[in-house]
């Protein structure tokens, strides 16, 4: 009888769905769910460039089969085999690679695509980030997934820790009010809550398009005008025709005026990745010149 019941007890104890397993893995979705694996991820296929970015910085490339189009940094990344771009994708390609983990872009992949994934039973883990502190956190995660913690750990602590010195440098300095352009045709920006309004906000960045509801939108030139920014900010790919170069039609504009005209590099602002804090860092640089001084008393 003892050990009938010592066996009944073992067995619900197993059975347990709200208690993992000692070795299992447990991924955050961005929706708020958990994905477990039983084991670290040793076959890994990116759907967005930075995602594929986040594997090889938490020390975990070798892992990555595959990625989609525009990945191409690192050097490794930009000679992985393809399986579409973030908004198509090749499911045939992808199941044939027998991925123990596909990393998913959530607000940039079809859902109906992951949807899909999910019910020819492959692991999908939807990642998001949304602020700063997150792609340090992403990281770490990526590094508990693929059994690199110690490198992804490491690698984050870097990265929060440039983020407090940032901080701390531009604390209390006076506020620099700016226009990011996302796209000149047609003109499209960003919130506030956006990631790269945020960056910028730790330099005393003021995105004069912080309080609208929707993270990006379509604005017209003339609101811009009125606002009448200090400092114009707009992301350029090397070799590419300025994308600031029409607001010259507006010289009597602060901006203008101060040739506060801003370019970063497109593909690190636009990723949520390490080299993303590469581009915040100068554009702050750059924003600190058309600082106005405080008036001395």
């Amino acid at each position: 009888m003892k050990e009938l019941t010592a066996f009944l007890v073992l067995a619900l104890a197993l059975a347990w769905p709200g208690k993992p397993a000692a070795d299992e893995i447990v991924l955050q979705q961005a929706d708020g769910s958990e994905l477990r694996l039983e084991q670290p991820a040793k076959r890994l296929v990116t759907l967005s460039p930075h995602l594929a970015e986040l594997v090889f910085a938490a020390g975990a490339g070798g892992t990555l089969l595959a990625t989609v189009e525009y990945s191409n940094y690192p050097e490794a990344a930009a000679a992985l085999p393809r399986v579409g771009d973030a908004f198509r994708l090749d499911l045939e390609t992808i199941v044939t690679l027998k991925p123990d983990l596909v990393i998913a872009w959530e607000s940039g992949n079809p859902e109906a695509a992951v949807t899909q994934m999910r019910s020819l039973g492959l692991n999908v883990w939807a990642v998001e980030i949304r602020g700063p502190r997150q792609i340090g956190a992403a990281l770490s995660a990526v590094g508990l997934a693929t059994g690199r913690e110690a490198q992804a750990n490491e690698v984050a602590a870097m990265l929060e820790a440039r983020l407090d010195r940032l901080a701390g440098r531009f604390d209390g300095a006076e506020p620099v009010r700016y226009f990011y352009q996302v796209d000149p045709r047609p003109l499209f920006t960003i919130n506030g809550e956006h990631l790269i309004s945020q960056g910028l906000s730790l330099c005393g960045g003021e995105n004069i398009y912080a309080g609208e509801p929707a993270l990006a939108f379509q604005v017209a030139h003339e609101s811009v005008i009125v606002e009448n920014p200090d400092a114009l900010i707009a992301p350029a790919l090397p070799g590419a025709p300025n994308p600031l170069e029409r607001w010259t039609e507006w010289p009597g504009m602060q901006a203008v005026r101060n040739g506060a005209m801003i370019m970063l590099n497109a593909d690190k602002i636009s990723r949520a990745t390490p080299r993303w804090l590469d581009a915040v860092e100068t554009a702050c640089e750059r924003l600190d010149r058309y600082r106005t001084p405080r008036p001395s008393h």
